[in-house]
């Protein structure tokens, strides 16, 4: 893949809200250590359908060449798709995008999210990828994912191709459904041996209940949580935590969310989101710079950031 040539990099994200994005700390942090010249800007755009004309006008200005990447958070994962002229099969099989850059005139969409998850995951949870283990229907591991949104659709798609039992847990039963359709329609899907067993069910704790001996992972990927509403859980009152699993929350601002803090006083290994963030920032910015992203400068920026004032 050729990488375009500058002197400058414009980068950015868009989402809302962004006011408490790490994104231009870690990219900021990523371009001086890799002594290129650039800036990172947020550019919050409300939900569609009010932020449709300045969701466009931002992919216009990357086809201009005014900007050469951009980053995509909630809630615009998927809903900036028919403005992009291209995805990458990653992006096409998850149904959404977190990273947009531009080659050869046309702007693409890519889904870093997907090995972010996966890489952040092993970090601290290497032990639920033993080898043989996720390729048998009968001893496949169980993750149960809270949320059906753009980040859902990553982490549910890299545990399917893992070949992991995968359960979706949403409060919107429709946008579950139309997930699980897109993935199982997807390239490297269907009933071949990355594809073993994928379903939806509704985030409540009647639901929930009888799955909880088997579940060996469970993941959040709903806002849920973030700051500034750091009292807020996405587990149901009262339903305890899966008594094996180990719990990863994708939040990373605060580094201790209330849903890891329960896990953890329950004896569970839980983990924030930090490692993803860092991962698929990483990835993104190779993607647009073509250099090896410093994650070490990188992880440092987004810690120091992270402290208590």
């Amino acid at each position: 893949m050729s990488i375009p040539l500058t002197t400058s990099y414009r980068l950015g994200l868009t989402g809302w809200p962004l006011e408490h994005s790490l994104s231009p700390t870690i990219h900021t942090a990523a371009l001086g250590a890799s002594n290129l010249d650039g800036d990172y800007q947020l550019f919050p755009v409300p939900p569609l359908l009010a932020g449709a004309g300045a969701l466009e006008e931002l992919i216009d200005c990357m086809r201009r060449g005014e900007m050469h990447g951009l980053n995509v958070t909630i809630p615009h994962k998927q809903a900036v798709l028919p403005f992009l002229d291209g995805l990458t099969p990653v992006a096409q099989a998850t149904g959404a995008a977190n990273t947009i850059f531009r080659r050869d005139g046309q702007i693409i969409g890519d889904n870093t999210d997907v090995q972010g998850f996966l890489t952040g995951l092993k970090s601290f949870a290497g032990h639920l990828f033993l080898d043989g283990r996720s390729r048998n229907p009968h001893s496949a591991p169980h993750a149960l994912i809270l949320g059906a949104g753009g980040a859902a659709r990553g982490v549910i798609y890299g545990l399917v191709q893992a070949g992991w039992n995968v359960h979706s847990a949403a409060r919107r039963l429709q946008q579950a459904e139309e997930l699980v359709s897109a993935i199982q329609t997807s390239p490297g899907s269907g009933d071949g041996p990355n594809f073993l067993h994928l379903d939806i069910l509704p985030l409540d704790r009647a639901a929930i209940s009888d799955l909880l001996p088997a579940v060996s992972l469970l993941v959040n990927t709903t806002p849920v949580g973030m700051i500034p509403k750091v009292d807020a859980s996405p587990w149901p009152d009262g339903l305890p935590f899966p008594p094996l699993a180990v719990v990863y929350d994708l939040i990373y601002n605060p580094l201790e969310t209330a849903f890891v803090r329960a896990a953890r006083a329950g004896g569970l290994i839980a983990s924030n989101g930090l490692g993803m963030l860092i991962e698929q920032a990483a990835l993104s910015f190779e993607i647009w710079t073509g250099q090896t992203a410093p994650r070490q400068a990188m992880q440092h920026a987004a810690q120091e950031a992270l402290k208590p004032v």
